[in-house]
């Protein structure tokens, strides 16, 4: 109902404004302070001062006398504070909210845009196992995806895989070159990534380490393999592919425990093999911004703001991964309306110059967007694969999963719940709640702002964590199961023997809502659909995180001042109940963009 209110808000504001004869392309609608009693507020004044000639606080009350509502549906009054115009939600905001939000397990989803985004995210180079510096990749381009799903998009999630560079090439010699007695270690954990990064490893040991001959004989294996892939030769092809796809299925496993799933994962090579980056490098060479220099073709992009040259073309040839990647993208806009990239803060300029090449190719760069992000720190410092050094994300979800448990077995006896936990729920809230508090402490964080993962406010209970925002929504389970076990039957909210809801069945009384933090929670579920929308447009997951977080605490003020199983009146209990279905699927559903399991119990 938020994104109706709002709606209703900008059409009268804006009303009012042109029959003032003021201007209305900024109408500065946002959330007031959380002093001010207002559903929202404009704050026009400020800007229109000037203009009028008058101060802010007596633009606002011309302006809010101006502004009509006594055709809207939702918006109730309006007055003001200071410089504010103040505008207030009725009783049928409240009512229709409960209604549509109590009795829809898909509450927040918005309606279908009828426009396709693929969203690529992770890519990590398919050299060994995903550590833990790289994960913010794969959860922040999974809840990505979530969140444009959720906001109506039809979204693909793919994986560009980069099978055709140098160290693809050094993989596949050195894989090729040693044997198991070879190896200076056992693997690390009984998996493919595990097993072959060894070789990795020890190929780049040798071309460090080695005499100048045997390393010079190695670096011409290494480049016929580098020119075999060029040259489209099948049996080169089937060489990487072999350690690539082996890599790849043991990367796949480690990144379905967060989890995060692909529909695609497109290789690099692909756009070698179907004369698209040939195609792509012939038309950059054609341009007036193309020069050779330095034995390679280069594209000058200072037009676009950006000092470094990009190097598309080598002096035998040979493409480079840029060049494929822009060939990757004129496939994505020929597929898709829109295209996402989740990239590491080191591929900043990579983004910028492809945006400029592609524009220069005659693409239309706005239907591509990127989320930058920071890489993330354990506590002991960074980490690194080719040498073996780092903690990989399978540690860091084992280590997760280990301290859940010991954080779930030891609260046991605080429980408010009755039911007995057995080992096998233990172990399940141990999965939930520590792969959780993992993904939901990176991607509540501004992706641009460096992360350094602390455990102690990861897995913090009581703090605004994911266990924290998780108990809102098994309390909200404990609550519809107490009730349904006291036979207690709420049409619209409790299930049949089938387990469904019949969503036409609701009616409850909203008015008999009298409690400010009942009134505060609904308030809260009402905005959902408009934090999905608004995340959506700017690609901004941990804004949902930080939704999460006001939501719990306003659930947990009504939690706390609202009985509701042993409400005074069956009118109250009811109602209630249907607000502690609302916010359930309300925070069902705000975990799920974020790609955090809602425990029914904890």
């Amino acid at each position: 109902m938020f994104r109706q209110f709002r709606s209703e808000v900008e059409a009268t504001l804006a009303d009012a404004l042109d029959s003032l004869d003021l201007p209305t392309d900024d109408l500065g609608i946002e959330r007031p302070p959380d002093d001010m009693d207002a559903t929202l507020a404009s704050s026009v004044a400020f800007r229109l001062a000037g203009e009028v000639g008058d101060a802010p606080p007596n633009v606002a009350a011309t302006v809010a006398e101006a502004v009509a509502v006594d055709d809207a549906d939702y918006v109730a009054s309006v007055d003001t504070a200071g410089p504010y115009v103040n505008f207030h939600a009725n009783e049928r905001y409240l009512a229709d909210t409960l209604d549509a939000a109590a009795v829809d397990a898909n509450y927040g989803a918005l309606p279908d845009r009828d426009t396709s985004v693929v969203v690529e995210h992770t890519s990590a180079n398919p050299t060994g196992p995903v550590h833990v510096g790289r994960a913010r990749n794969p959860i922040v381009g999974d809840a990505v995806a979530n969140l444009l799903s959720y906001a109506g998009y039809d979204v693909d999630r793919h994986y560009y895989v980069n099978d055709a560079g140098r160290q693809m090439a050094v993989f596949t010699w050195a894989y090729e070159r040693f044997d198991e007695a070879d190896l200076d270690s056992e693997p690390a954990r009984d998996r493919a990534e595990y097993d072959l990064v060894r070789y990795y490893r020890k190929g780049n040991a040798f071309l460090e380490e080695a005499d100048d001959d045997a390393v010079e004989a190695a670096e011409a294996e290494i480049q016929s393999i580098l020119q075999g892939l060029e040259a489209g030769d099948e049996g080169t092809y089937e060489r990487v592919g072999e350690v690539v796809d082996t890599v790849l299925g043991g990367m796949k496993a480690c990144l379905g425990r967060l989890p995060a799933e692909f529909d695609e994962f497109v290789k690099e090579t692909r756009f070698m093999r179907d004369g698209s980056t040939d195609d792509v490098a012939g038309r950059l060479k054609e341009t007036d911004h193309a020069v050779y220099e330095e034995d390679a073709w280069q594209l000058e992009l200072d037009e676009w703001g950006i000092d470094k040259n990009l190097v598309f073309l080598r002096s035998d040839d040979t493409s480079l991964y840029t060049t494929r990647d822009l060939a990757h993208h004129e496939w994505k806009f020929a597929n898709y309306d829109r295209a996402v990239t989740v990239l590491g803060e080191d591929h900043k300029l990579q983004a910028d110059q492809l945006d400029a090449t592609l524009e220069l190719l005659g693409n239309d760069a706005d239907r591509l967007g990127h989320v930058i992000y920071s890489y993330v720190n354990l506590p002991d410092g960074k980490m690194s694969t080719r040498r073996g050094t780092g903690v990989m994300l399978d540690d860091l979800l084992d280590e997760a999963i280990d301290r859940a448990r010991d954080a779930v077995e030891s609260r046991m006896d605080d429980r408010i719940r009755d039911d007995d936990l057995t080992d096998e729920d233990v172990e399940r809230i141990a999965h939930q709640v520590g792969i959780g508090a993992v993904r939901y402490d990176i991607v509540s964080k501004q992706p641009a702002k460096a992360i350094t993962f602390e455990w102690e406010d990861a897995l913090d209970f009581e703090a605004q964590s994911a266990p924290f925002v998780q108990y809102v929504h098994a309390r909200c389970a404990g609550i519809l199961g107490e009730a349904a076990a006291a036979g207690i039957d709420v049409p619209g909210v409790t299930a049949d023997a089938d387990g469904d809801v019949d969503p036409d069945a609701l009616d409850v009384d909203a008015s008999a809502l009298e409690t400010d933090a009942a009134r505060e929670l609904l308030r809260e579920v009402a905005r959902f659909p408009a934090a999905i929308e608004a995340a959506a447009d700017d690609l901004e997951p941990h804004t949902i995180a930080t939704f999460t977080r006001e939501f719990a605490d306003a659930y947990n003020a009504f939690y706390r001042e609202c009985p509701v199983v042993t409400a005074e009146t069956a009118d109250l209990r009811d109602a209630r109940l249907a607000v502690v279905a609302a916010a359930k699927h309300t925070m069902a559903n705000a975990l799920d963009v974020l790609g955090v399991e809602a425990p029914e119990s904890m």
